[in-house]
């Protein structure tokens, strides 16, 4: 099942403040009624700005939580800091306090704090992860409102409700209490957090460098400007640029939505937004397209911004209606033949075509699109073949870049798709390539169509009769299409049905000209 987005139910804080001096004593437990989200106690709960997004359970970890508070079950105690501004920092157990809020306060993602967090524009898939998690919670525990009518209407209720809601007054969490300042309170987090659920090393790198300008730019990218803002310091004019490019950059990356089995060529050319892989693909696309404003904080968004810009520049080449664009088609590049979203030629053509146009090489590629287009399909194995030998997407990108600007300047010499393959395999870098397909490339026996062989029967016929570009010979996406003048307005032709044609951006606008 996929994950839930509890993030806007505790937000967050700038966590670079002393600890207050105060001589009474702190809480010990809390109850529900300290859940709720005007209570006292959660109004003035707050996540460091470096916690990772509370995303990492699914539904059923969820209303496991939820039924365990409910049964008296020990859940472990929450660990808190407490700021000079009187702020309880959650040290530990976000993921528990945010799955009981969502329950008492009736938000799974889709309510009304998940609602104004996102600026009202709360995505699909959220939308529908709160919906089948509320459902399961409803299912098992019963909503919290059901609690709260079984004190004066007992009747109208279940009679499990009914028993379970007077327990509810009683029980309890424990808490545990930080001492010391913000830097003891912050070396505590990261302790905690690498022990019991080891934070994933992207997530990790992004909240080390949290005040740096791609950490920034990957943030803002992936929440399409939404949600929290880690750029809330920058002037006002400053955040409203971030958060225009992200969304762009966004849309760009993962318009349309990707859903499966696929039944459309439609394809987001990033793959799914709402995954756990998604955001260490933006951080290592951010850092193919910028390495070197990895060192140092942003202290004004400027250099946030030149990230940001710079990663639109390519995202424009890769797939979109700007003038440069190449307008290269999901399924041909960043889909395997069975419809899976591949994180290492998505980042391996980042390379390639960021490359070709810092060497002035675009319109070489465009000259051999088609041919290239072809080989690619064909010989996809080759690049799972480096992609397995290198273990990690990014740690395979760049050999498999260099392996499609070998084929591409192979090509352009006029070889055949075999002369080609034996000039790549002869270079030592890559005599390991097998140039025999392998088995299950040949297509494996199935007692019935599973997901990915109905995408792949799907892919398969309906790319014969895709469009291609008039101009290039390459195929042509939806989110990449210009019409062009068959015979040039300029010498004297007409704007009539009978004298457009389809083409890419580029091939319009550069190529042709």
């Amino acid at each position: 099942m996929a994950k839930v987005n509890l993030d806007a139910l505790i937000p967050r804080e700038d966590f670079e403040v002393e600890e207050v001096i105060n001589s009474g004593k702190k809480k010990e437990t809390i109850s529900i009624e300290d859940i709720k989200a005007d209570s006292f106690f959660f109004t003035n709960l707050r996540k460091p700005d470096f916690q990772r997004e509370t995303n990492e359970w699914d539904g059923e970890k969820v209303t496991e939580l939820i039924r365990s508070f409910i049964a008296g079950d020990l859940i472990p105690a929450i660990i808190l800091w407490r700021s000079t501004g009187g702020y309880l920092f959650v040290i530990d157990g976000s993921h528990r306090l945010s799955a009981l809020a969502a329950w008492v306060n009736d938000d799974y993602g889709d309510g009304q704090t998940s609602k104004l967090f996102y600026d009202g524009i709360v995505p699909d898939e959220q939308l529908e992860v709160a919906k089948e998690t509320r459902k399961l919670a409803n299912k098992a525990v019963g909503p919290y409102s059901d609690y709260r009518l079984a004190l004066t209407h007992p009747d109208k209720v279940r009679p499990e409700i009914v028993r379970d809601a007077k327990n509810l007054g009683a029980l309890a969490i424990q808490l545990q209490w930080v001492e010391g300042d913000a830097r003891k309170a912050e070396s505590s987090f990261f302790k905690i957090n690498q022990q019991a659920a080891p934070i994933d090393k992207t997530e990790l790198k992004l909240l080390e460098d949290r005040r740096k300008p791609n950490s920034i730019a990957a943030r803002a990218i992936i929440r399409s400007g939404k949600g929290h803002k880690y750029w809330s310091l920058f002037s006002k004019e400053t955040q409203s640029e971030i958060q225009e490019l992200a969304a762009e950059i966004n849309d760009i990356l993962f318009d349309p939505r990707l859903k499966t089995p696929i039944k459309t060529l439609d394809l987001p050319i990033a793959g799914k937004v709402y995954s756990a892989q998604t955001l260490p693909l933006i951080v290592d696309m951010i850092n193919i397209v910028t390495p070197q404003n990895n060192s140092k904080n942003d202290d004004n968004g400027t250099t946030t911004i030149a990230v940001l810009k710079n990663v639109r520049k390519v995202a424009y080449l890769l797939n979109s209606n700007h003038p440069s664009s190449l307008g290269l088609h999901p399924a041909v590049y960043f889909y395997s033949q069975e419809g899976r979203h591949k994180s290492a030629s998505f980042l391996a053509i980042t390379d390639f075509v960021a490359r070709i146009s810092q060497r002035g090489k675009i319109n070489d590629f465009i000259s051999v699109r088609p041919r290239f287009e072809s080989f690619i399909l064909e010989f996809d194995y080759l690049s799972q073949q480096i992609n397995r030998k290198y273990r990690t997407a990014q740690k395979s990108h760049p050999y498999i870049s260099r392996f499609l600007e070998q084929v591409a300047d192979t090509l352009k010499l006029g070889k055949s798709d075999e002369d080609t393959l034996k000039a790549i395999q002869s270079k030592a870098e890559f005599s390991y390539l097998s140039l025999q397909r392998p088995i299950s490339e040949r297509g494996a026996v199935r007692k019935k169509f599973d997901t990915e062989a109905k995408s792949a029967v799907y892919l398969r016929e309906v790319l014969k009769s895709a469009p291609k570009c008039n101009i290039c010979g390459g195929y042509i996406h939806r989110n990449s299409i210009s019409i062009d003048h068959i015979d040039r307005k300029r010498d004297g032709g007409s704007s009539s049905p009978d004298n457009g044609q389809l083409t890419h951006p580029y091939c319009n606008t550069g190529y042709k000209n």
